[in-house]
């Protein structure tokens, strides 16, 4: 997978404060551990926003540590969804021989059979948990729903695990599915119908006694 580069310098001032002051000198405050000795660094926003259009957990990154280079992987991140901007990043840095536990992204391709007559294509599941080395981790999984029927679905178990990489999922848990949206309206309809027959007409008159009740009534 292509590795990106992006660049960052220690942070030694840590008052309260700080922080916004970065920001508004165009930098974004992150940490970095992991593999590493916990270091506050700050990254341009700029070069941050121009290269990575999307934060994703299974991208590693050669981060620049004051020219040392140090595999990354973004752990954690704060996000001002009103301004768009990124406010803090917690990088992870790894060992490139060890095994990581990561979440790489579900893409869906094609159009499912089950879709033209009413199906709705349900996706439940928007990241896998693999477990891999670095070197192995996919940058996604495309899954075709071309052939999936109303009624069926993909599963983990129905995934290939790349050479090298192991599911971390349930074998048994639903990727995506397609759901037939008439039958599923049906029994809905039936009891709101049911229900429709058992209530009372607006205005109808109640209902009048049997006539034995009414019979004895009379007699006592």
């Amino acid at each position: 997978m292509e590795q990106k580069t992006l660049d960052a310098v220690k942070r030694t001032e840590l008052r309260k404060g700080a922080n916004n002051l970065l920001r508004r000198q165009g930098k974004i405050p992150a940490v970095v551990y992991g593999n590493l000795e916990a270091t506050p660094v700050a990254i341009d926003e700029k070069e941050f926003a121009t290269k990575f259009r999307t934060v994703s957990e299974n991208m590693i990154i050669d981060l620049k540590i004051d020219g040392v280079s140090h595999d990354v992987l973004v752990k954690d991140y704060q996000e001002d969804v009103r301004l768009g901007k990124i406010l803090h990043i917690d990088f992870y840095a790894i060992n490139k021989d060890k095994l990581l536990r990561s979440r790489v992204p579900v893409r869906l391709t094609g159009s499912a059979k089950g879709t033209r007559d009413g199906g709705i294509v349900e996706l439940h599941v928007h990241e896998l948990d693999v477990e891999c080395k670095p070197r192995d981790l996919p940058t996604e999984f495309v899954i075709d729903i071309t052939e999936l029927e109303s009624g069926h679905g993909v599963h983990v178990r129905d995934v290939p695990a790349p050479e090298g990489v192991k599911f971390l999922n349930n074998p048994d848990q639903a990727i995506v599915s397609i759901t037939h949206a008439k039958a599923e309206a049906a029994p809905a309809a039936e009891a709101a119908a049911e229900g429709e027959a058992a209530a009372p007409a607006a205005g109808a008159a109640p209902a009048t006694p049997a006539a034995g009740a009414a019979a004895g009534k009379k007699e006592g």
